[in-house]
């Protein structure tokens, strides 16, 4: 679980966080969402420890941040996993080379158990038989199974996402979404999802942060999202043909 209290952030003399606060829960795809220049990336960089909040506290499991030790610093940064936008794949490495890359840094596991382990990781995203191609002889999508393989193969305690789906086409984002979800709930991670897909918000959205001009402006879930009576949230969502046909069905009690 990571908690979230009284968060700010600004840069020279723009304040991008307001003093954000929130829980996202373990076991849960906790979304944020919001327009551009909202504050989400800020936050999710804030969170993931490149930024240093001014002012304000971020608990994981418990503990605020501010207190941990070099030691505990570098323990925590062991247990996060991170799914870049594009990938962030090295292209001169094989799937199975950039999978292992974490192990290498992070672990003194022997050759043989990097090994099971990137078999493990690589056969629960589906690629199979991958382990010598390049990033550039396989899919986008592939690809981006592979960033998830590499994010887990650590077994983290906290998941990252920015945008995971940029660049995909529905049904493939749809994949990688519900993926990312079976993940989270079979490791019991908690995972923290920066994303402008309302599919994937109708579709794995179990905590939405609704960020507005660095401020916390709505939070709830898939289901309570369409009720909103955020008007900015209703306009942000409302360009989704999908959340049209929710509040169509909705409406027409279908």
């Amino acid at each position: 679980m990571i908690k979230v209290e009284d968060l700010h952030k600004s840069f020279e003399d723009l304040e991008v966080l307001k003093g954000v606060n929130t829980v996202f829960e373990k076991g849960k795809t906790n979304l944020i969402i919001g327009q551009s220049g909202s504050g989400k990336t800020v936050f999710l960089k804030c969170l993931l420890g490149l930024f240093i909040p001014d002012k304000g506290t971020i608990l994981y499991n418990g503990k605020a941040y501010q207190n941990f030790s070099k030691n505990e610093k570098r323990e925590l940064s062991k247990q996060m996993g991170m799914v870049f936008q594009g990938g962030a794949l090295f292209d001169s490495m094989t799937v199975e080379e950039n999978v292992v890359f974490p192990l290498k840094m992070f672990t003194e596991m022997t050759k043989g158990e990097m090994k099971n382990r990137v078999e493990e990781v690589l056969d629960r995203v589906n690629l199979i038989d991958t382990n010598d191609k390049f990033p550039s002889e396989i899919s986008g999508g592939m690809q981006k199974r592979v960033s998830i393989a590499r994010a887990i193969v650590n077994k983290p305690n906290f998941l990252f996402c920015d945008e995971p789906n940029s660049g995909l086409d529905p049904r493939t984002a749809s994949v990688i979404d519900n993926l990312i979800q079976e993940i989270t709930h079979e490791n019991d991670i908690t995972t923290v999802i920066n994303t402008h897909d309302m599919n994937s918000v109708f579709e794995i959205g179990e905590n939405i942060v609704y960020l507005e001009n660095g401020l916390k402006a709505w939070e709830g879930n898939k289901d309570t999202i369409y009720k909103t009576d955020n008007q900015k949230l209703t306009d942000f969502v409302y360009a989704s043909n999908l959340f049209q046909k929710v509040r169509i069905s909705q409406r027409e009690g279908l």
